[in-house]
């Protein structure tokens, strides 16, 4: 007869004590820190950039490198609310281009030199204007999505199609070089030693983190991307905010566009050509959820200036700028790779 030795009451308790004990110890939260994972890939590109070039370190670069990532930075911004609401929009890069080329077209003469407009308000509306179509852009989105149940991707991806033939028929195919003086202002402007597009760059993601964190709409957008039925149950207007968040986006597009042709002086027939994968890049490794309900704005920013700083390395670096494009789409694969097994999620 075998003797099978049993464990004690004594040794059970322990037992006990021990699984409650390692039940309670607090454990690392990395979702709490997941907003700041790229601050130590800033820190590392920064430093791989001054030992490539002397130069990167330069208030000139740096203010560069920051004046090149506003245009960048209101898309994604843009793009990260529509996310965060479950949604997609890819006709932000076409807004870019064509929400100025129809401000323009409204407000400069018919007559002159250069590019003719119909000239049926006047050149200080130009501004207004062109934020004006960049919600009528994103509020047609929204009706195609909300109202006629449309694909989202579908949807975007025709009205990109569609705008870009849109202002490359207006513009004939050429650059448009009569830029209203607003446009040039803000475009041009420095404030206090800095860029006033970077300004209010910072402001607009200033705002809208405080929104998304503090204001009870801000906060309906995660629920409506996490669960739209639920949120739809608790009392929250999902149509109608996301159908506001496509109009802001579109509106973000137009600011950019503004602030990019009052920079460079003119619209060119392939302004904001293929940015939407730029966007999308800057999005994804700052931490933007495709599935929607997730990420932040803070995110974003470090999204977008990662980004600019790869490419300003590179460039510094003396590697091909037509590089750019195959690295941009890695950090994408990379970026979706590392979130699949951060977050545990499948992406369909």
């Amino acid at each position: 007869m075998t003797d099978t030795a049993q464990p004690s009451a004594r040794e059970l308790a322990d037992g006990l004590d021990r699984a409650q004990e390692e039940r309670a110890r607090p454990k690392v939260d990395f979702a709490r820190w997941r907003d700041l994972s790229l601050v130590p890939v800033i820190l590392v590109l920064m430093l791989i950039g001054f030992i490539v070039s002397p130069a990167f370190l330069t208030t000139e670069n740096l203010v560069g490198v920051v004046q090149q990532s506003t245009e960048l930075g209101l898309l994604v911004l843009g793009l990260a609310l529509v996310l965060i609401c479950g949604r997609m929009d890819l006709s932000l890069e076409s807004t870019l281009a064509v929400a100025p080329s129809i401000a323009m077209w409204l407000v400069l003469p018919a007559e002159g030199d250069g590019f003719h407009g119909i000239g049926l308000f006047p050149t200080w509306l130009a501004i207004p204007l062109c934020l004006a179509v960049g919600a009528l852009i994103g509020g047609t989105n929204g009706f195609l999505m909300l109202k006629l149940r449309v694909n989202g991707f579908i949807a975007t991806l025709g009205m990109l199609t569609m705008l870009r033939g849109l202002h490359v028929g207006l513009s004939d195919g050429k650059s448009i070089v009569n830029v209203p003086d607003s446009f040039s202002y803000l475009g041009n402007a420095t404030w206090f030693g800095v860029p006033g597009a970077v300004w209010l760059c910072l402001a607009l993601y200033a705002v809208a983190g405080l929104v998304l964190a503090y204001m009870r709409h801000g906060r309906a957008l995660y629920a409506i991307g996490g669960n739209p039925e639920a949120a739809r149950a608790a009392g929250i207007r999902t149509d109608r905010i996301t159908w506001i968040v496509l109009a802001l986006a579109g509106m973000l597009a137009a600011f950019a566009g503004i602030l990019f042709t009052g920079h460079y002086g003119s619209v060119s027939a392939s302004q904001g050509d293929g940015w939407i994968f730029q966007v999308f890049a800057a999005a994804v490794i700052g931490g933007i959820g495709l599935r929607g309900g997730r990420g932040t704005v803070f995110g974003a920013l470090t999204g977008v200036l990662t980004l600019q700083l790869v490419v300003n390395v590179m460039t510094l670096g003396g590697v091909p700028a037509m590089w750019n494009q195959f690295l941009n789409g890695m950090i994408i694969i990379v970026a979706l790779i590392i979130s699949r097994f951060a977050s545990g999620e499948r992406q369909e």
